[in-house]
């Protein structure tokens, strides 16, 4: 069936649709080819009226086309619910697929061991640009950009670096993960593990990289030098159920990752020793959690509330936590307060953050915030904290909050009724970086004794940013 003319489509054959205007760039199955996957799960958090606004307009500086004046208004309408069915037939990604899907541009020890710019290779920042998918290197001294590279479709979970930064790896939505080499500027190699990943983790030895996937429900580990697959893990519970993965990440002063899971109430260990995983239960689902900093508990929570604190030496939960709301644990820092360790914790529902004692692990105060936020971040060499309200009518101001008073003592609006989040420091912690999350954003450079603005880069809808320094040394400042 041809469809192409001004009137076309008008038909109640998706299918035929489908084929006959998107197939070519994401593939007959909806798996993705030149252009991303299109099923349920790679759709989740595009909302239908953004998703109807790409089939009418594309996307600009991409190839992909609009079909207002191709395809009727009541057929895009339908196209939109059809694109978020899931297909008559579970889609399948397995070893044979994996390992055909990985390219190697570098060989492993064929670039130069040395940085090729005059910089402190420890300083860069990495800058997530959603609006046109790409990673913009930042120069952390010079706060200037100084390279860009283009990326798949997407990119989740953050990047991760190996422990001497040289390495970053990404992943995105329809899991592809993607090796550069920031000395060099260059990508070394990509593989395909899934359909739908969350997330990536890197093991602190240099040797795996391990995948958590929604779609198969797998967990995929990858030897690092090379991006080769090592071996697919299924997630079953105990009993029997599969469960998509909330999160993966590295525990490096344990050797080993930590897998947090969506359907079952577990939580798999999978040390780098062995490669077996060992499996906690718990009473309930956590959707994401947080590590204390000698990651001998996760601070764990479920988007129904709550949270709970696993002791992962004991191998079971060791207390509750009086949490109301959607606490965002996964986004929480520490310092230290007369002499005891705090975490704070921003709230997905509500507007406040929690404060948590790491000892006695009850909440020792809520800060009342501009509406519910995302993240909170800090450095070492500051004695503030920043806070953003980004799903709140006040998602253009952040909210600077004294460590030691745990009152709000600033404010900060990059610009007014545009969407501001996501602070990450210099090595240093002089200066702070705030993303201007819009279409023509920028990252905007404040000092972070004064709060005054220094300077913006012009960025497209930086999501995130990422200190190759204070990732590495897991700064109880920022995520992990």
């Amino acid at each position: 069936m041809a469809l192409g003319g001004a009137h076309a489509a008008e038909t109640n054959d998706l299918a035929a649709v489908y084929r006959a205007n998107c197939a070519a760039c994401h593939g007959v199955d909806r798996l993705g080819a030149m252009g991303p996957a299109l099923l349920p799960e790679s759709l989740e958090r595009l909302k239908p009226d953004a998703l109807r606004d790409v089939l009418r307009h594309g996307r600009p500086a991409t190839q992909m086309q609009g079909f207002a004046g191709v395809l009727s208004e009541p057929v895009l309408d339908q196209l939109v619910s059809w694109l978020r069915t899931a297909p008559a037939a579970t889609p399948h990604w397995e070893a044979d697929d994996i390992r055909a899907s990985r390219t190697v541009i570098h060989a492993s020890g064929s670039l130069p061991g040395r940085p090729a710019f005059d910089t402190d290779p420890l300083n860069l920042f990495l800058v997530v640009e959603s609006g046109s998918h790409h990673l913009n290197v930042l120069d952390g001294d010079k706060l200037e950009p100084i390279h860009r590279f283009a990326t798949r479709f997407a990119l989740h979970g953050g990047p991760k670096f190996s422990r001497d930064g040289r390495f970053v790896f990404v992943a995105s939505r329809d899991g592809w993960i993607s090796k550069y080499d920031l000395w060099n500027l260059t990508l070394v190699a990509e593989i395909r593990v899934g359909l739908n990943t969350r997330n990536v983790a890197v093991s602190d030895d240099g040797q795996w990289v391990m995948a958590g996937n929604t779609l198969p429900q797998t967990m995929v580990l990858l030897r690092a030098d090379d991006l080769s697959l090592a071996r697919i893990y299924p997630v079953v519970g105990k009993g029997g159920r599969s469960s998509r993965v909330s999160a993966v990440y590295d525990a490096a002063p344990r050797g080993s990752f930590i897998a947090a899971l969506r359907d079952i109430p577990e939580v798999w260990e999978i040390p780098y020793a062995t490669l077996e995983p060992r499996v906690i239960a718990l009473d309930t689902v956590l959707d994401d959690f947080f590590f204390d900093q000698p990651y001998r508990h996760i601070l764990g929570a479920s988007r129904a509330g709550g949270g709970q604190v696993i002791d992962l030496d004991a191998g079971h939960k060791v207390a509750d936590l009086a949490l109301s709301g959607m606490p965002h644990l996964g986004s929480g820092i520490t310092w230290y307060r007369g002499g005891r360790e705090v975490m704070a914790s921003p709230n997905l529902k509500m507007g406040q953050l929690s404060v948590i004692d790491m000892e006695s692990w009850q909440t020792v105060a809520t800060i009342p915030t501009n509406g519910p936020g995302f993240f909170i971040r800090s450095h070492e060499a500051t004695p503030y904290a920043w806070t953003d309200a980004m799903m709140s009518p006040r998602r253009d101001t952040l909210q600077i909050i004294d460590k030691q008073m745990l009152k709000v003592v600033g404010t900060v609006t990059p610009s007014p009724g545009r969407t501001a989040a996501h602070v990450e420091f210099t090595r240093d912690g002089r200066y702070a970086l705030v993303s201007l999350m819009e279409p023509d954003g920028a990252i905007v450079v404040y000092d972070a004794a004064t709060l005054r603005e220094v300077k913006r880069l012009p960025m497209d809808r930086p999501v995130g940013k990422y200190n190759v320094f204070n990732k590495t040394t897991r700064s109880s400042g920022t995520s992990h």
